[in-house]
């Protein structure tokens, strides 16, 4: 297993501008996910998008080029890949030439499905079109506006997550009050957070206290989402159930993790008015 104590991860580095796939720094799923208790075949499926804001190459020209990328992630892929690694990747593209945009996308997603070993998918988006789409908004109630009062922001506390078992329902719940902090630098992660459920009713005020004690945890985006979702599924007992979290971006790339009921389809990438 990596060591992040041998790593770049936390440190100054050099951004360097020519092709180096090596900076890619994967981390195993698995002992994470067996602290959470989650073992095989895995409670659900998913996908980890991410959007990268700041992408540059050259033509074979020597010009400068731009686009955003959207990649999917696999669930089931058994490494992440450590956000600041994949920034240094990304900006090892930005004094390398390609005469084929096709050739540098397949080139980007082998070196991505090397590191997360699973096949990651990649899509280049042009700016002018990200310029005409609309901010979306994740859909469902709001529950952020509850007269609660709180004195747990840390660590995540799954007493607080109850069920109604004599009211079954189907509904999506949404806050935006989901933070969190990396484990490596310490830095705030903050998220805009989606469940769709259908069983018994979740107790909205147990939910929301659930979710603000995240505030002072430190944990990676997918193991944040993994984490509520299984806390979630063993407290209230659902009989479906997605959650999927909407990142702030950080370093020009942000992370949304999507974990559901096995079957359930994975989600578009709209951009919430925080992203």
């Amino acid at each position: 297993m990596n060591s992040i104590d041998n790593s770049s991860l936390g440190k100054a580095v050099n951004y360097g501008g020519q092709y180096d796939a090596s900076v890619l720094y994967p981390i195993p799923r698995a002992e994470k996910r067996l602290e959470i208790g989650i073992a095989e075949p895995l409670p659900f499926s998913g996908v980890d998008i991410w959007n990268a804001y700041e992408f540059s190459w050259l033509d074979a020209c020597g010009k400068p080029k731009v686009a955003l990328i959207e990649f999917r992630v696999p669930a089931t892929s058994p490494n992440i890949i450590e956000s600041k690694s994949f920034k240094l990747y990304l900006n090892s593209y930005m004094q390398t030439r390609f005469a084929d945009t096709e050739v540098m996308r397949q080139q980007i997603a082998r070196d991505l499905s090397h590191a997360a070993g699973a096949s990651v998918s990649v899509k280049l988006v042009t700016v002018n079109a990200v310029a005409s789409a609309e901010i979306d908004v994740l859909e469902g109630t709001f529950i952020d506006d509850l007269p609660i009062d709180i004195d747990c922001y840390g660590p995540p506390n799954a007493h607080y997550l109850r069920a109604d078992t004599e009211t079954v329902t189907d509904e999506i719940l949404v806050s935006h009050l989901l933070k969190s902090n990396c484990p490596v630098t310490g830095q705030p992660d903050w998220a805009s957070l989606q469940i769709r459920y259908r069983g018994p009713r979740l107790d909205r005020d147990g939910l929301l206290r659930y979710l603000i004690s995240y505030r002072e945890h430190n944990e990676f985006h997918e193991q944040c989402v993994e984490r509520i979702f299984i806390d979630i599924l063993r407290e209230c007992s659902p009989q479906q159930l997605a959650v999927y979290a909407r990142y702030t971006r950080r370093g020009g790339l942000d992370i949304n993790p999507f974990r559901a009921s096995p079957g359930l389809p994975n989600p578009g990438n709209p951009r919430t008015a925080r992203q």
